[in-house]
């Protein structure tokens, strides 16, 4: 198990170094100017224009910058191009409200999913199973944004339902139950906005996996034996089809952030997704490249524990 981590862990580290020169580049190389004035401004002296290139090392070759960018990234020393703050600060203050909105967009995900899996694998070929098969496709077809701006329609105009920020303001709550109950509410909506395609994927997975577990000889022994069906099906057959939840939550990750920088906008949620956005439109660079290695190392750690899950439940995993 020790060697497998390792492999895993330094499989991990390459394809983070190699993401983090692909980002810079794609970063660097796109179209427009970092000064915040407008490159050609007259009004701007030949003098500023040299301390800033110089601030933020675009005075030198491309591999120099990387080099310079992922040193002052990591020491600490990188620096917002829009308020001059260091670059970690900005994105520390957002990364609490993206993990919660994650964190909670997976649990939904891996709960919902798991019982229509099982629903869908107990009545394999009957309406109910057809007519959830159609309500799953029609969560992946579906995009975010769309159904996002629905809710906002339905929620905010016709029912005048605050959901847009963390929690509504404006408002006294008698208590800190209520306060507590608002700040929910605000998270549970993006979140299961976000949630729907995982649920979709994840029950439609689970379903074609027990599908061939329930064809097993030990499941026909369990019935045989008199066990009643929710016991079969909970015990012995999504125990042994569990490894497709794990390896799941893996593949969830990269959708949720890159879905995040969408839902965060259309609901205002002040996360790491709204950063990005703010930082491509007001072309921060410095930003942008320090989300992108961020990002990438938590979609990495998702999936390395993921895979270490994977090989816990099952060992075979480990000799692949």
């Amino acid at each position: 198990m020790g060697s497998f981590i390792i492999r895993r862990l330094g499989l991990s580290l390459v394809l983070l170094f190699i993401i983090s020169i692909i980002s810079f580049f794609i970063v660097t190389l796109t179209p427009g100017s970092p000064y915040p004035w407008g490159e050609l401004n007259p009004k701007i002296s030949a003098e500023v224009k040299a301390n800033f290139r110089k601030k933020f090392h675009l005075d030198r070759p491309l591999h120099e910058q990387y080099a310079l960018t992922m040193r002052d990234l990591f020491t600490g020393n990188l620096r917002s191009i829009k308020d001059d703050r260091p670059v970690m600060s900005r994105i520390m203050e957002r990364l609490p409200a993206t993990l919660a909105l994650n964190v909670t967009s997976i649990l939904i995900s891996l709960s919902f999913g798991t019982l229509l899996g099982v629903a869908a694998a107990r009545y394999a070929g009957s309406w109910q199973e057809i007519t959830g098969s159609f309500v799953t496709f029609i969560f992946i077809a579906l995009p975010g944004f769309w159904i996002s701006y629905l809710l906002a329609i339905v929620l905010v105009t016709t029912f005048g339902v605050p959901i847009l920020g963390t929690q509504s303001y404006g408002i006294d709550f008698p208590n800190a139950a209520a306060d507590w109950l608002d700040r929910l509410w605000h998270l549970l909506i993006p979140a299961t906005v976000l949630a729907l395609g995982g649920i979709a994927v994840q029950s439609r997975y689970l379903r074609a996996t027990m599908i061939g577990t329930m064809r097993e000889d030990y499941i026909r022994t369990a019935r045989s034996k008199g066990l009643q069906e929710e016991v079969v099906l909970y015990k012995h057959a999504l125990r042994n089809s569990i490894r497709p939840i794990i390896s799941g939550i893996g593949m969830l990750l990269p959708a949720l952030i890159s879905g995040a920088v969408i839902v965060e906008n259309i609901f205002a949620y002040p996360g790491m997704g709204r950063l990005g956005y703010e930082a491509v439109l007001e072309r921060d660079y410095p930003t942008l490249v320090a989300l992108n290695f961020v990002v990438a190392a938590l979609v990495l750690l998702g999936n390395l524990i993921s895979d270490i899950l994977s090989a816990a439940v099952d060992p075979r995993v480990r000799l692949e």
